[in-house]
């Protein structure tokens, strides 16, 4: 289908790009935060067996996972307030002019890999600030199946925060397990600068994490869509999908 955005832009909805990571009951599938790999079990109950190929009339199976660990999450300021509030609730609407940049983080004399604001800024699109979506290097398939678990992975300087706010970003969306340090003593400097926590909480933003862009879409202007599961919880699985304008 084609959708129009002006007289002479449009999107071919067939050619969608999916940034996400499939969730699947295996030790391939990516994790971190200590979390063990997602179960999906078989529903046994009364006489009752979800599984056809045990003789049961379908597949009716329990699924175990954490939407943080193990996979393309889309999260609220609920993540770090008092009250759980629901990321279901904050996001009202699901198309946003977007741009992907792609980024070569610097290493620190810590040892520490860290996106910095320079990286950012002159990518920036003021017509495109709606969502910025960050693919960091190396980008290899390696990073659908890694355990982050006590990797130090790569996070984001909480400078960015100053210059999201400057073009007006609602939502941030990166191939990592967090924005902020894996072990940083509980602050979550990135998350609380971002949703303005505690002072005044800001429902309208959304930060996704462990997204992954494919190396042969290029860096520039996109429409995004940000397919959400209807859960009730700070945080939900989601599908982020591209959109070439044309």
């Amino acid at each position: 289908m084609r959708l129009y955005l002006s007289k002479s832009e449009f999107i071919e909805t067939s050619e969608a790009i999916d940034l996400s990571m499939s969730l699947q009951a295996s030790t391939e599938n990516v994790r971190a935060w200590y979390v063990d790999p997602p179960r999906m079990e078989i529903v046994r109950a009364n006489g009752f067996i979800g599984s056809i190929q045990e003789g049961g009339s379908v597949n009716f199976r329990d699924v175990f996972f954490n939407p943080h660990g193990h996979g393309t999450h889309t999260e609220c300021c609920g993540h770090i307030t008092q009250e759980v509030y629901a990321v279901n609730d904050v996001l009202k609407e699901y198309f946003y002019r977007a741009t992907l940049i792609t980024v070569d983080p610097v290493q620190l004399e810590n040892g520490d890999f860290v996106v910095q604001a320079a990286h950012i800024a002159p990518y920036l699109q003021k017509d495109f600030s709606d969502a910025v979506i960050i693919r960091t290097l190396p980008n290899g398939i390696d990073k659908k199946s890694l355990n982050y678990s006590g990797t130090n992975p790569c996070y984001f300087d909480i400078e960015i925060v100053a210059l999201l706010n400057e073009y007006g970003v609602k939502h941030f969306l990166v191939d990592q397990p967090s924005v902020d340090r894996e072990e940083d003593g509980g602050a979550l400097a990135f998350h609380h600068a971002f949703w303005n926590v505690p002072e005044k909480p800001n429902f309208e933003r959304t930060i996704t994490e462990l997204i992954y862009a494919p190396n042969e879409v290029a860096d520039g202007s996109y429409i995004l869509e940000i397919q959400l599961a209807a859960f009730h919880n700070d945080a939900s699985p989601s599908r982020p999908v591209l959109y070439k304008i044309q």
